[in-house]
């Protein structure tokens, strides 16, 4: 390798730092944009299952079928993952992650991200929905109705979550999640709701209208989409965040190549600079001798 090539890779991979920094970039201010939505979101989940849990002891499980489970033997699973690659590990944990914990010979899937299609495809899996086009909180809504709609015509015994769970900038892990059938009374005890009083109790203290049973049909329905909503969120901020760390790590390796090969290009013109002056030396003794 001459100067001049060494030079030339040095451009060459001086660009690429370039680019790798502006992701770098790009991918942080997403991400903190990902997790400010999550954390403004958390008081109202919070509240929601607290009013959930308040008064869902005040209803027969039987009577709300988003508390029952079906005989069905199939599942229904929506696997989000990202539509870009570029993000270090970030879709090969969520996939081995499926691998171990979802069984796809019982499983349709609804999928969000091109690289969750992907998988679910290659192990042969059943996609009921594709919404990997257009970006993933505009089909928030649509994979609610249709989620509502499949698990109330008792197609399938549970709808699962499977999405990486955003921790911190440096941490998401996979995570499976079943929000259908809503599990609040397994939760429930009879000692406490939160304030020390027995969940029997809320009956004296609330009067509800028309019927808790109805009530507890919406306020289900809404922690549902916010389940999807939260799932999409956490997501997308795990993505930015594994996006953000793989252009940090490629640019710090652009940054070690550049220094090798100047590193390099410095020895090779020493090299040249060495060869002259032998040549001029030997050139002067053989005029000198002559």
């Amino acid at each position: 390798m001459n100067i001049r090539q060494v030079r030339k890779k040095i451009k060459t991979i001086g660009n690429v730092k370039k680019i790798t920094r502006a992701m770098e970039l790009v991918s942080a201010v997403k991400m903190k944009k990902s997790q400010q939505e999550a954390v403004d979101s958390r008081p109202y989940r919070e509240t929601l299952e607290d009013v959930i849990k308040r008064i869902i002891g005040l209803v027969d499980v039987n009577l709300s079928p988003l508390l029952t489970s079906t005989v069905s033997e199939k599942h229904l699973a929506i696997i989000i993952s990202s539509n870009k690659g570029l993000c270090g590990s970030f879709n090969f944990n969520l996939f081995r992650f499926c691998l171990k914990n979802v069984d796809f010979e019982k499983t349709d899937f609804i999928i969000l991200g091109k690289k969750a299609s992907f998988l679910v495809n290659k192990m042969g899996g059943n996609i009921i929905a594709d919404f990997s086009t257009g970006k993933p909180q505009s089909a928030i809504s649509a994979i609610f109705n249709l989620v509502l709609e499949k698990f109330l015509s008792h197609e399938y015994a549970s709808v699962s979550l499977v999405y990486n769970k955003f921790i911190s900038a440096l941490q998401y892990n996979p995570v499976k999640e079943t929000i259908l059938p809503a599990n609040f009374l397994s939760e429930l005890s009879v000692e406490a709701d939160g304030h020390g009083q027995d969940v029997k109790n809320i009956r004296e203290e609330y009067l509800i209208e028309p019927s808790a049973k109805s009530i507890v049909d919406v306020l289900l329905k809404s922690f549902v989409e916010d389940k999807i909503r939260g799932a999409v969120i956490s997501n997308e901020a795990g993505e930015h965040s594994a996006r953000m760390m793989a252009m940090r790590n490629a640019t710090e390796n652009a940054s070690d190549i550049i220094y090798e090969m100047t590193l390099l290009r410095n020895k090779l013109r020493q090299e040249k600079i060495t060869y002259e002056l032998l040549d001029m030396i030997t050139a002067k003794e053989s005029v000198e001798n002559n």
